[in-house]
């Protein structure tokens, strides 16, 4: 692709039609959860952009958040995001390494300097100076504030990235900390989960491409439009909640007949993301829908928090997550009553039954 193709060229080149486009730019307004007259606007707003300088900076990470976002499914978000940015530096998808790497990095800098944006997974070690982690001979924390000084915008994807995630778990042997307590003077976007849902990162990623602004983030930095409501909110399973039927094991009855997964440590109903409605794999399933609890990853903390099997009434003194000890309490109370109403609407029912036999 030519450097001064605009977005609507290239895809034209490659046969993409603009009713193909815009579907695409109808689809992003909807993950976003923008209005239909903002599917318009982004296609326009696209079609007009020359390839956007991305680099993307790994620091302690498992690497998760890059396999994330190869792999998204039909419609293939990710290669219509790849045709407009120019991804200058990746670690691991970049076909160069050593010196020629690092030459990239900084050229990239250099010729986009204000415009481009800085995508960074895994946390950044502080302590003894930054030496538990290092590229090129340049410690994470160096490589970062040289990276992001001139960037337009900064986009922690991971858990790691956005809240520190397992490496500043307790004891934090490195010191490890989150992208945004170091990068204090520019726009920084949380995207966390571990690892972060697809659609999230290239969602974001268009929606700054076309508007040239941010997202509406809430209190922890997070776009609304994916982490503006609990996985409990949408959960197909939360109408047994609601009736207080439980599974109490993985392997009971109502484990089998797919009941709420409260009771066996599910964080669902305080773990803000769009797990329950975008789900994974192409839209085939979510960790509640193949029987497991939510863990609450896209929290601050998570894996200090204890209790993953816990259900969030034994956990409340573990748990500081944002939604505050109260919340949590008026969760458990809501999950005790809804048993409660159940177990004496079974009573009535077999009263009822035994008297009829009876009589």
């Amino acid at each position: 692709m030519r450097e001064d193709k605009t977005l609507a060229q290239a895809l034209e080149s490659r046969g993409v039609s603009r009713r193909a486009f815009l579907k695409y730019a109808s689809y992003v307004a909807t993950l976003m959860a923008l209005p239909p007259s903002a599917s318009r606007v982004i296609a326009e707003e696209l079609a007009k952009a020359r390839r956007q300088s991305v680099i993307w900076l790994s620091f302690q990470e498992c690497t998760g958040c890059t396999e994330s976002i190869t792999r998204s499914m039909s419609p293939t978000l990710e290669d219509l995001i790849f045709d407009f940015i120019s991804l200058d530096y990746h670690h691991t998808l970049q076909a160069v390494s050593g010196a020629a790497a690092e030459h990239a990095r900084t050229e990239a800098m250099k010729a986009n300097k204000g415009k481009y944006i800085v995508v960074v997974d895994g946390s950044v070690p502080l302590k003894d100076g930054g030496v538990y982690s290092t590229i090129a001979g340049i410690t994470n924390l160096d490589m970062l504030k040289e990276t992001a000084k001139d960037a337009f915008a900064v986009v922690s994807v991971g858990t790691c990235a956005a809240f520190g995630g397992i490496p500043h778990a307790n004891p934090n042997p490195t010191g490890a900390v989150a992208i945004s307590e170091i990068i204090t003077d520019k726009p920084v976007v949380n995207i966390p989960g571990c690892p972060p849902i697809p659609e999230a990162m290239t969602g974001t990623l268009a929606y700054l491409l076309s508007f040239g602004k941010l997202p509406e983030l809430d209190a922890k930095g997070r776009p609304l439009a994916f982490f503006g409501e609990t996985i409990h909110d949408r959960c197909y399973r939360r109408p047994f909640y609601e009736r207080g039927m439980f599974a109490n094991s993985f392997d009971d009855e109502g484990a089998r007949k797919g009941w709420c997964l409260y009771k066996v440590g599910c964080k669902g109903p305080i773990a803000y993301n769009a797990c329950a409605t975008l789900k994974w794999n192409g839209g085939a399933s979510f960790p509640i829908q193949s029987g497991h609890g939510c863990l609450g990853c896209s929290e601050p903390g998570f894996w200090d928090k204890g209790g993953f099997y816990e259900p969030l009434a034994a956990a409340t003194a573990k748990l500081d997550i944002g939604v505050g000890a109260a919340a949590v309490a008026g969760v458990a109370a809501g999950a005790a009553a809804a048993e409660l109403m159940r177990r004496k609407k079974s009573a009535a029912v077999d009263a009822a039954n035994s008297k009829k036999k009876d009589g």
